[in-house]
């Protein structure tokens, strides 16, 4: 299970990943507001992701990076692509994720590509099943980075040599 990290937040790339206008009717008119969902990352195995909601679109995009940067979560990268395969869902969404060769690229949709390239992933195969909305599929993508184990953490956990992990 990967833990939440601190990190220097200088290095950290933002993403915007979806923005929705929400417009509230009252007797004065119509009052609009955004709402951003933001992935940041580092490139190399950390990732969050954050909401921010405000009257402008700029205040929207900042408050969300600010959320995104208070919960980061460390993902095992080998070789430019995840160690094994993962499934995970939250709400509608259901996730599905690959190894992929060297060369294949991020096959993978909008939502879920941001995460992957945020992450540093660069070869994944991965498929979205369910819903379509960009905010579970966010989440359900990072639960599942986040439920992934490289082979020295499975050893360690096991108490076994890292030769036995790979022979059964």
């Amino acid at each position: 299970m990967a833990s939440r990290v601190n990190i220097n937040t200088e290095e950290l790339t933002e993403k915007l990943v979806a923005l929705n206008r929400v417009t509230k009717v009252t007797k004065g008119g119509r009052t609009f507001t955004f709402a951003a969902i933001v992935v940041v990352g580092d490139g190399n195995g950390v990732v969050g992701y954050g909401l921010g909601k405000a009257g402008e679109v700029s205040a929207a995009i900042a408050k969300g990076v600010e959320s995104a940067k208070k919960n980061l979560v460390k993902v095992p990268v080998l070789k430019g692509t995840i160690p094994h395969e993962q499934m995970a869902k939250f709400g509608g969404a259901r996730v599905l994720m690959r190894p992929a060769a060297p060369g294949t690229g991020v096959v993978a949709g909008g939502a879920m590509r941001a995460v992957f390239e945020s992450v540093g992933v660069t070869d994944v195969l991965a498929k979205s099943k369910g819903s379509s909305n960009p905010h579970n599929l966010v989440k359900a993508t990072v639960a599942a980075l986040a439920e992934l184990r490289d082979a020295n953490t499975i050893a360690e956990t096991r108490n076994i040599s890292l030769e036995k992990v790979f022979k059964g």
